[in-house]
């Protein structure tokens, strides 16, 4: 799979499991882990907007897990794993 397509698989997953309980968004997320720790030559850009992508996502793990609400740190996600699949190759 390549950069892109792990991006794009990231950010529909995200969408789903925003509209899920926390226990199965947490383990939805989870799940997430070795698509956004990358695997090929990417340029600095790409490998910044994965690295966001991730922290975006443990944010979104983090207000889960505490019972915290979570809309706007989805919405950081989403926006930050749609720059990620914007810009991979």
């Amino acid at each position: 799979m390549g950069e892109r397509e792990g991006a794009q698989q990231v950010l529909d997953a995200l969408k789903l499991a925003a509209g899920k309980p926390a226990p199965e968004a947490l383990a939805d997320l989870n799940g997430l882990i070795p698509l956004v720790q990358g695997g090929g030559e990417q340029g600095l850009e790409v490998e910044e907007a994965r690295a966001s992508a991730f922290l975006a996502i443990c944010e979104v793990g983090k207000a889960l897990y505490r019972g915290q609400p979570a809309a706007g740190q989805y919405a950081a996600a989403i926006s930050a794993t749609e720059r990620w699949a914007r810009l991979a190759r």
